[in-house]
């Protein structure tokens, strides 16, 4: 059976490193509990803004995928947003099952940083580029570095490309599909699995991984 390495947080990889996908579920597999209960996934965002569109990329990315079992909230179709993150959070909040939520937005950094994906525990605070006051959201925060902040931020958003956002939110969520693969392959018996011989890779080898 394939074994985690220790990936401590916060992590921060480009995405277009080599293998940034099986490296990235490699961290979802051991960070994410995809045996919680109650497990969601909050994709900030707006179709609005090509700079802002990464979450409801991601979302849409996932809930086309038959094979991720999880709630995903905010898509393309239905994006989670400044208009409606108020009553998602109160909703979450009330529920009798605490979930946990992976939270997912575009964020700005410095011109180094551009194109990052990061990942740290806690919740995000979207909206903070912008100076919009919004509730902070997720046990786990995933942010996709898409441009460069400091100055005239909403603007710097409507003008980033959409290749940035839509190529990270894919890697993005392929990793997470591929974590989600993995983990339900390790539930399996172990009978299934040669000790001798790491078969995971050959297991998910449907899913591009580079």
């Amino acid at each position: 059976m394939h074994t985690i390495p220790n990936v401590a947080l916060p992590y921060s990889i480009h995405y277009d490193h080599q293998g940034v996908i099986w490296r990235l579920s490699d961290l979802f597999l051991e960070h994410i509990p995809f045996h919680h209960e109650r497990l969601v996934f909050c994709c900030i965002g707006s179709d609005r803004c090509t700079g802002d569109s990464l979450g409801p990329l991601a979302g849409s990315h996932l809930t086309k995928s038959i094979s991720f079992p999880y709630e995903v909230i905010g898509t393309l179709e239905k994006p989670l947003h400044a208009l409606n993150l108020h009553e998602t959070v109160e909703h979450l909040n009330n529920q009798s099952i605490k979930p946990f939520v992976v939270a997912i937005d575009a964020c700005l950094g410095n011109d180094k940083s551009i194109g990052n994906i990061a990942v740290h525990t806690g919740p995000l605070f979207p909206g903070k580029a912008v100076k919009k006051e919004l509730p902070p959201i997720g046990d786990l925060s995933i942010k996709g570095i898409v441009n460069v902040g400091g100055f005239m931020e909403m603007l710097v958003l409507q003008n980033t490309r959409l290749l940035i956002s839509f190529t990270m939110a894919e890697k993005l969520s392929r990793a997470l599909l591929l974590a989600s693969q993995r983990y339900s392959l390790k539930q399996k018996d172990d009978t299934y699995y040669d000790t001798n011989n790491d078969n995971t890779r050959q297991q998910v080898s449907s899913l591009d991984v580079n």
